[in-house]
């Protein structure tokens, strides 16, 4: 159960902690650059970072299951806090799988075929999706941390 949670956690703090890296940093020096080198910079960026989102939403199923499943007696034995976690982190995990395949493609297009305009409208829309999925990871934070204390 301690490797298991500790997985658990790890793969939160790494996606958690990267959309607020990206959005509470990066983000505000990302735009004081010229639009070409910014959206080169968020390509590469989420490039490499989305590969530890997908490896952190693997992790965290078969981790948050596994834990539910062999250690905790199942969802009906588990307290709310556990449905709330579990809830809000299905809901994080759809709305980033729309976020890659919708918005993320359409801006690895357009910055491919170097429609800038396009490709900073398609970033606008992954920067409002990440604040969105930042607000609820940490709400799933601080209810993994606290929850077990709600009573």
């Amino acid at each position: 159960m301690i490797a298991t949670l500790s997985l658990h956690a790890l793969a939160a703090v790494v996606w958690v902690g990267g959309m607020f890296f990206a959005y509470m940093v990066l983000r505000p020096v990302a735009g004081q650059m010229e639009p070409p080198q910014r959206l080169r910079l968020w390509r590469s960026v989420f490039e490499k970072f989305f590969v530890w989102v997908w490896a952190s939403i693997a992790v965290l199923l078969a981790t948050g299951y596994g834990m539910v499943l062999v250690y905790l007696g199942g969802m009906g034995a588990v307290g709310r806090h556990v449905h709330a976690m579990n809830g809000i982190g299905i809901l994080m995990m759809l709305i980033f799988v729309y976020l890659y395949f919708v918005p993320w493609g359409r801006f690895k297009t357009a910055f491919d075929g170097d429609n800038f305009e396009e490709a900073g409208k398609q970033l606008n829309t992954i920067r409002i999706i990440v604040r969105a999925n930042l607000i609820l990871g940490v709400a799933t934070v601080l209810i993994g941390v606290g929850g077990r204390y709600w009573g």
